[in-house]
């Protein structure tokens, strides 16, 4: 068992074996792929170069522009080339590696999307202090721990998928590696790891839900209190920006990771796929940029420079 599991190929089923949907999908994917990079490296480019940046708030959202190119990288590469040359198998290690990777960069997101609620609840509700409490010690620190804690989150997870062996059906229903897809053409009783995905990704994300979601209740209540109407409109649309890339995240990801699959749910599960994998770090750079016009403005800086 132990010689064939090294030897083992699995197939990527993808999203579609129509040689003219596949080129049209490569196409589409294509063009989302190099406007994720192009967006997600302009607001990077912005956050270091433009000192009116230089807040925590642009530095975790240049963080998080990090992180959407990184995890996206993992997927859209990988399924441009099988796009392509319709060539869809992929070796146990490099499934493996896809697995590590994408479950890094994804929990890193989560824990971010927390210190992003937490340096928010701190400017509005605590402004006066903001500078004190929001320290660049305090935000390296943060950065530290939601990198750290994302690769031993992926650790655990990868060294514990190692003792999966696969001999028998080796199709995997989706155009990239995961966890709940391995589990599925396993030959090895995965019960240990789908109850260790479920402990783990459900207390991780019940904590970052926590502290994503009740900053906002005092949040509200003071922006609620602002008497200016202008400072009430730029506390809303930054908040209302977080909240609705928090809300994308945490739907797709529920989805993938909580909800059980079964065989008539696969286009759907590769919907959801397609949505955190690929749309998401397309959609967070845009949600940010289009009501930010702090970005706008050093963006137009740039231009005149």
């Amino acid at each position: 068992m132990r010689n064939l599991t090294k030897i083992i190929t699995l197939i990527l089923v993808g999203l579609s074996d129509h040689p003219p949907t596949m080129n049209g999908l490569f196409v589409l994917f294509l063009l989302i792929y190099l406007m994720t990079l192009i967006t997600n490296l302009l607001i990077f480019f912005l956050v270091i170069t433009d000192y009116n940046l230089h807040n925590p708030m642009y530095f975790f959202l240049s963080n998080l522009a990090v992180l959407d190119m990184s995890y996206s990288s993992v997927t859209a590469p990988r399924m441009l080339f099988d796009l392509v040359t319709r060539n869809r198998s992929i070796s146990l290690p490099a499934c493996t590696a896809q697995v590590f990777f994408f479950l890094y960069f994804a929990c890193s997101e989560l824990v971010l999307l927390s210190a992003m609620s937490y340096d928010r609840y701190i400017a509005i509700c605590h402004p006066l202090h903001y500078t004190q409490i929001m320290s660049w010690w305090m935000c390296g620190h943060l950065a530290v721990i939601i990198w750290v804690f994302g690769f031993i989150y992926s650790l655990v997870h990868t060294l514990c998928s190692l003792r999966l062996s696969f001999c028998g059906p080796n199709s995997i229903h989706s155009f990239f590696c995961d966890l709940p897809h391995l589990f599925q053409i396993t030959c090895t009783d995965p019960t240990i790891n789908i109850v260790l995905v479920f402990a783990l990704s459900g207390s991780v994300g019940l904590t970052a839900f926590l502290f994503t979601f009740l900053p906002y209740v005092r949040i509200i209540s003071t922006i609620l209190h602002i008497r200016g109407k202008t400072g009430k409109l730029k506390a809303f649309s930054t908040c209302t920006s977080h909240l609705l890339v928090v809300f994308i995240f945490y739907s797709s990801s529920i989805f993938i990771y909580l909800v059980p699959t079964s065989t008539n749910m696969f286009g759907v599960n590769k919907l959801f796929s397609v949505i955190i994998a690929l749309i998401n770090p397309l959609l967070n750079p845009l949600i940010y940029s289009l009501r930010n016009t702090e970005l706008k403005a050093a963006f137009r800086r740039t231009l005149n420079h």
